[in-house]
């Protein structure tokens, strides 16, 4: 299978370079904007606008055409000032409620992926507003963070869906009731059981990351233990949302997010050391994508 080798060890896939090569391609000279994708993401709170702007940055570099955040007023002000890139619609209050699912509904329309959760908080009406918007979106959805605490109420909004779940350990423990083991046999058989379950995709974040979608499971080595700061979940979530915005297959998608947010952490890794932050990260996708183009 192009992008993988078979680990006899585990059983499973193992994640290469290749798999980018399932991403990225030389584009044809007549392309268009729009024609690499159009991700929404949903996010942030009146302490909170970090996340999604880091869901953002990192979806841009990771080569899709155009990012909207919707985030509560301050958080979508803070955001818009990052960067003239960055396109951020402010929601009235402090929090995602229930009286903007039909602003939330409106800008998904001609969107072609979307991330939700980073920063939302875990107040019960976001929580509740949350299983709403993913009881109606039918686009590809990377749920992150506080949303996976939503759909933990409530795990059948994941039937039928193009979803993709990317919990840590504890995230996981919300989602599964099981906190999963460090031995990596014991890691990699709970995830695929729990995705074989939720009939979904599952990215557990770990030390290796592991990727299933209960019918394959592959495992990424890419990565460092510097990679502990805030905001470094919150790149892989934005270049997986880049991928499926694009229109690249689910499984493919995040098996490739893994293997190019781990990487780009340990070039930045290299550079800072103890002193690595997210948008150290960020600065070193394009210089994994133009040497693979190049290649």
């Amino acid at each position: 299978m192009r992008g993988f080798r078979f680990n006899k060890k585990f059983n499973c896939l193992e994640v290469r370079e290749s798999i980018l090569k399932e991403i990225y391609f030389k584009r044809k000279e007549w392309c268009k904007k729009y024609d690499f994708g159009s991700l929404l993401v949903i996010g942030g709170s009146k302490n909170y606008s970090g996340s999604p702007a880091f869901n953002a940055l990192a979806a841009l570099r990771a080569g899709v055409d155009l990012v909207t955040v919707l985030a509560p007023e301050r958080a979508a002000n803070i955001i818009a000032s990052f960067s003239p890139d960055l396109i951020a619609y402010p929601l009235r209050g402090d929090y995602i409620e229930e009286g903007h699912l039909e602003e939330l509904m409106e800008f998904t329309q001609n969107k072609t992926a979307v991330v939700i959760g980073g920063g939302l908080t875990r107040k019960e009406n976001v929580l509740r507003t949350v299983l709403k918007y993913l009881e109606e979106v039918e686009i590809p959805v990377v749920i992150d963070a506080d949303a996976i605490h939503a759909v933990a109420r409530r795990k059948s909004v994941l039937e039928g869906k193009n979803f993709v779940l990317t919990p840590h350990s504890f995230e996981f423990k919300v989602l599964s009731g099981v906190y999963p083991s460090i031995n990596l046999k014991e890691r990699i058989e709970i995830v695929e059981k729990v995705a074989k379950e939720l009939k979904t995709t599952i990215l557990l974040k770990g030390h290796f990351d592991v990727i299933s979608n209960g019918e394959k499971t592959a495992l990424n080595k890419t990565g460092s233990p510097l990679m502990t700061k805030g905001g470094l979940g919150d790149t892989l979530a934005g270049i997986l949302g880049a991928y499926l915005a694009r229109g690249n297959d689910v499984f493919i998608s995040a098996c490739a997010a893994a293997y190019l947010n781990g990487k780009a952490g340990e070039l930045a890794a290299e550079k800072y050391s103890e002193s690595l932050i997210a948008s150290d990260l960020i600065k070193e996708i394009p210089n994994i994508v133009r040497k693979l183009l190049k290649e």
